[in-house]
């Protein structure tokens, strides 16, 4: 019912904390899906995991910018969100907060997708568990890879 590279995104979204991969899974799976539509919804999940990255480096410009950019693309697509399994009026307002936050320049906080099918719940956590981190924990800020990744992932 619901792609490999998005249960893999939510993963790393809601567990690893990894928004760098994030990124990594879905650009690669709206490439071979949609590679022309920069309005994708796919595009709009991509943009919240990278906003996310930029937010909790500091640099709250690029943050705002892809925030500002995922939540146009998700109002573009308001009539599929629930097709992936989260509460629509939620996410909305989720995103709503979070641009509050980074237009106020708040620090990062883990953020927690209001999932509501349950069997999604069920093949995230799974993943969560091979992957040996915990579904809807928080990001370790100490850890200078998982924050600093696109600089740091060429030097190990």
């Amino acid at each position: 019912m619901y792609d490999e590279a998005y249960i893999e995104y939510l993963t790393n979204l809601l567990g690893t904390r990894d928004y760098f991969e994030c990124h990594e899974i879905l650009e690669e799976h709206w490439k071979k899906e949609l590679p022309l539509d920069r309005h994708s919804i796919w595009v709009a999940f991509i943009q919240l995991a990278v906003s996310l990255y930029h937010q909790r480096r500091g640099n709250m410009k690029g943050a705002l910018r892809l925030i500002t950019k995922s939540i146009h693309k998700f109002h573009l697509h308001e009539n599929k969100i629930e097709h992936y399994g989260l509460d629509k009026e939620k996410l909305l307002q989720l995103l709503d907060t979070l641009k509050l936050k980074i237009e106020n320049q708040q620090p990062y906080q883990s953020i927690f997708l209001p999932i509501k099918d349950q069997k999604l719940i069920k093949l995230v956590k799974a993943k969560c568990q091979q992957l040996n981190c915990t579904f809807h924990g928080t990001s370790n800020l100490s850890d200078e890879y998982l924050v600093h990744k696109h600089i740091m992932r060429h030097r190990k």
